[in-house]
């Protein structure tokens, strides 16, 4: 099945846009930004800034980059390897300037990198949801356990579901679990409908909980202001 969403943010970029990239459920349908929300400068300004810097050091693996807006700014801090399952955002990345872009699976770590091979991680546009179950979320913090050093940190990021706003999107669903609920996002682009994308939403609490028994803990917890208030930062560290 195509990928609407990373075919949109290619076209985008060579600007060769054929519609508005969508974000469907059912009839109803919400235009998505591109440009804006993908392939905008990242420049952290003021307290948001310093905390993104105290948490993440070189080498850095961004997983999910995307359009490789956050590898861009950090790489010319220390070296940063950026990673995402679709070849045409590598393809994206690499024409941005992006200098170390793969295609690679950030929810299969073992199978491309060796252990120990980071000094930190960072995933931030709710990727951790993706793994949609608690047992995925613990074996992707074992993986990327292994692919990071004994001293490493990550930075990870979530909606959470019992704020209001992250309630009103078009594609949140309840859950009978407290503190957790789920989305089923599709894209549609020129056309064609993707494939649609279950996210698992959990509290802040609820991840901390799913730390315990891993290598990993909670080590801070950021939220986000103004419109992205239900969008929350975390920081893991090593045991």
């Amino acid at each position: 099945m195509s990928d609407p969403f990373a075919e949109a943010i290619h076209d985008c970029h060579f600007d060769e846009m054929d519609g508005p990239l969508l974000y469907r459920n059912g009839e109803e349908t919400r235009e998505a930004g591109v440009e804006a929300v993908y392939l905008d400068e990242w420049e952290p300004e003021g307290a948001a800034g310093d905390w993104f810097e105290s948490w993440l050091d070189g080498p850095l693996l961004d997983m999910g980059a995307g359009g490789g807006r956050h590898a861009l700014y950090f790489q010319e801090q220390f070296e940063t390897v950026a990673i995402d399952h679709s070849a045409s955002l590598v393809e994206v990345m690499r024409d941005r300037g992006v200098r170390d872009a793969r295609v690679g699976d950030m929810f299969a770590l073992r199978e491309s990198f060796d252990r120990d091979r980071f000094r930190s991680a960072l995933a931030v546009g709710t990727q951790l949801s993706l793994a949609r179950s608690e047992a995925g979320v613990r074996e992707f913090l074992a993986d990327l356990a292994y692919v990071t050093t004994p001293d490493a940190t990550a930075v990870l990021d979530c909606f959470d579901p019992e704020h209001d706003r992250t309630r009103e999107m078009l594609d949140f669903y309840e859950d009978a679990t407290p503190g957790r609920a789920y989305r089923v996002l599709q894209f549609e682009y020129a056309g064609s409908l993707g494939e649609p994308w279950l996210y698992r939403l959990f509290t802040p609490g609820q991840l901390r909980e799913l730390t315990v028994g891993t290598d990993w803990r909670v080590a801070d917890v950021r939220r986000g202001a103004g419109e992205w208030d239900h969008n929350v930062n975390l920081a893991l560290e090593k045991r």
